[in-house]
């Protein structure tokens, strides 16, 4: 185990509810035939991605979500152009789509993304910075590197806890990637992720968490019925407002954790969900 890397509670046998059934096989089967296709396209177009526009890649990662079966809700603040960090809760592998469709970014990735089929290549081709977790002394470079990123006007896309959680439980943001946008001057732009069922109740089918393999959790989503994700953009932490990072990650983590509990009441109380867009899937 990474001598700094937090490890989640969360294990398959515990957390993880059933999905689908066995006369859902066939529909699962094409969302997942559907999955691969989107992918290995954005695969194809990696040579000239530097000159896709933005909007077509945020629909290319909507189309990756919606190609799984899972209908995309997005509400919240515009995220600026220039330098940001943007950060978010780690549950799932949509989490890297979803986060992607709101603004495109260069991913902090684990290195051993870089051996993932299929998914790997894509991230590497990206732009994606990785991390070794292993090597504690490798954390500074890659802070740094960061920073360097979020001076030259990229946006950075951080999942600060860590590690993977079920959705229902949640970790604490780490600080060491928040002294990047510190040292850049860059603002921080938290977002919410949430997996729910069609109506309303939570939903861990999605997530990616302890010794669970990347088929089994792909598997799980595109044999679930009704998935709905939630990304919720919330209020942009400005530069100069917290001057060390562990201020700044438990301003960006309570942004989330005052998101949760506004989305709570408002399903209990309202029966539906905060949102500007809705994306259907088919």
């Amino acid at each position: 185990m990474s001598v700094w890397q937090p490890s989640a509670p969360c294990t398959p046998g515990a957390c993880l509810e059933r999905a689908g059934t066995a006369t859902a096989v066939p529909r699962a089967v094409l969302r997942l035939v559907a999955v691969t296709a989107v992918t290995l396209a954005g695969i194809v177009l990696l040579p000239v991605g530097r000159w896709i526009p933005a909007g077509t890649v945020r629909w290319w990662c909507r189309a990756v979500v919606r190609a799984s079966g899972v209908r995309v809700r997005m509400s919240g603040t515009t995220t600026p152009t220039g330098g940001v960090l943007l950060v978010a809760n780690h549950i799932s592998w949509l989490d890297i789509p979803l986060l992607a469709a709101v603004r495109p970014a260069r991913m902090l990735a684990k290195s051993e993304i870089r051996h993932w089929p299929v998914a790997g290549r894509l991230t590497a081709g990206s732009g994606a910075l990785f991390i070794d977790r292993d090597r504690l002394r490798a954390l500074p470079d890659t802070v740094a590197r960061i920073a360097d990123a979020l001076r030259e006007g990229a946006a950075v896309a951080v999942f600060p806890e860590g590690s993977t959680w079920c959705g229902r439980a949640q970790g604490h943001f780490r600080r060491a990637v928040f002294q990047a946008a510190l040292d850049a001057g860059a603002p921080v732009q938290p977002v919410r992720l949430r997996y729910r069922l069609a109506d309303g109740g939570a939903s861990t089918a999605p997530a990616f968490i302890g010794n669970d393999s990347l088929l089994a959790s792909v598997w799980r989503v595109v044999s679930a019925r009704g998935l709905v994700a939630e990304v919720e953009v919330l209020p942009l932490i400005a530069p100069g407002s917290h001057s060390e990072r562990k201020s700044l990650a438990r301003a960006a983590e309570t942004c989330g954790q005052r998101g949760d509990r506004q989305a709570h009441a408002l399903t209990t109380t309202a029966g539906h969900f905060p949102s500007v867009v809705v994306t259907a899937a088919r």
